[in-house]
């Protein structure tokens, strides 16, 4: 099973993320400063770090600009501090995803689930599930309900990135960042392209979530 490490200076949210881990079967490491964190990080190769920005010592971000000279970890940022700018500079330093406090337990875990999944051998190349909807990048197949759906290469692209991390909220932003690899457009065709593929997802349009202001999300399955 994964192994995780917790770098979390308050001690009441380092035993719930212990007790919410430990009941997936996952092994829990735990730090509550920075620089003890960067060493547990460095000498017990964990399968993923959950870290906050805000540590003692040593804080979160220069945690991570060390760690990303040595290591390719997964590292998920858990934190309250939920600024744009806060989350940009994290995520340009190499932090693989960003959730602010308080959060859902359900959403922290499956981001998680999801950041492992990408780690693993295969990664973001394997097959992905999620409810009634399938997605094989390697052969480039989408299916509903076991129908084949035709999907456009921006529109196959946009839905490989929402399946690669359910429930994650997606700026158009970086959804055009993602696009633009996939030959798409500037930031007003992401609207197009979503209106798109929820047509072609047909009763199960409700899966990709607005979120008003910010993005889209593929929403929790049924």
């Amino acid at each position: 099973m994964p192994h995780l490490l917790v770098i979390e200076d308050n001690p009441d949210m380092s035993a719930l993320l212990h007790e919410y881990f430990g009941a997936l079967g996952y092994g829990v490491t735990s730090a509550r400063e920075g620089r003890a964190g960067l060493h547990a990080a460095l000498h017990t190769r964990p399968d993923l770090i959950v870290l906050d920005v805000m540590l003692p010592g040593l804080g979160g971000l220069e945690v991570l600009r060390r760690l990303r000279a040595e290591s390719d970890a997964p590292v998920l940022m858990l934190t309250a501090r939920e600024g744009e700018a806060d989350k940009v500079l994290a995520l340009e330093l190499g932090a693989d995803d960003y959730v602010t406090k308080p959060f859902s337990v359900a959403e922290l875990l499956a981001r998680v689930r999801a950041l492992l999944r990408r780690s693993q051998p295969g990664g973001e190349r394997g097959p992905l599930r999620h409810g009634v909807l399938s997605l094989h990048p390697l052969t480039r197949a989408v299916r509903l309900r076991g129908e084949v759906v035709n999907l456009t290469r921006v529109e196959f692209g946009l839905l490989h990135l929402l399946m690669l991390s359910p429930q994650r909220v997606f700026t158009r932003s970086e959804l055009l960042t993602h696009l633009q690899e996939e030959g798409g457009g500037s930031e007003r065709t992401i609207n197009v392209h979503v209106r798109n593929l929820r047509a072609k997802l047909g009763e199960d349009a409700e899966l990709l979530e607005t979120v008003y202001g910010v993005g889209y999300r593929l929403r929790e399955a049924p």
